[in-house]
């Protein structure tokens, strides 16, 4: 896998893509998408042979995010993409692309209330039936945090080392007979 070449194609697609530290983040790249552009993305990631490792939801302001994790069947590369859902709660299934999905996406209607949008078999995977209207992880709008504060911040650049003061050849070098009498 040519990487370059993947990220190219996700250009066409992806509204912002960011390079990240895997040693602190534990993904590669963070893919920002539209909602419209889910399926089009999952369909290329499995073209280039991604698999897809999670798909959750996070309430956040202003809409709830969907969270895609995808992975590199032959070399480390690990892909967060995100979307939001439209503002009637509702996001495009990606289970017939991806078959792993399809409880992923039960879960997530179950706990937060998206709908994803023909899908074969939007039923309560977890939740009663009784309790289909529950959404038990969506947040108080008082408790809700803007998406931009829970997201991870880039490193700020280290500031530059003071230079140290030079110390001058003569303080270097004291005579034999001055350290003779240091030592008395």
């Amino acid at each position: 896998m040519d990487i370059n070449t993947v990220k190219k194609e996700w250009q066409s697609i992806a509204a912002a893509i960011e390079d990240v530290d895997y040693a602190v983040s534990g993904y590669d790249y963070s893919v920002t998408l539209e909602g419209d552009k889910v399926r089009d993305f999952a369909t290329m990631m499995l073209a280039q042979e991604f698999y897809l490792v999670d798909l959750m939801a996070v309430h956040v302001s202003p809409l709830i995010e969907i969270v895609y994790q995808y992975a590199h069947v032959e070399t480390r590369c690990r892909v967060m993409a995100r979307a939001f859902v439209a503002e009637n709660g509702e996001i495009a299934t990606i289970s017939d692309i991806y078959q792993g999905a399809n409880w992923h996406e039960r879960e997530t209607r179950d706990f937060h209330g998206v709908v994803f949008t023909d899908h074969p078999y939007l039923q309560p995977i977890i939740l009663a039936e009784e309790d289909v209207d529950l959404k038990p992880l969506l947040k108080a709008e008082a408790a809700l945090k803007d998406v931009d504060a829970i997201r991870r911040k880039p490193p700020e650049p280290k500031p530059e080392p003071k230079p140290k003061p030079e110390v001058k050849a003569e303080a270097k070098a004291k005579p034999a007979a001055d350290k003779s009498q240091e030592q008395s």
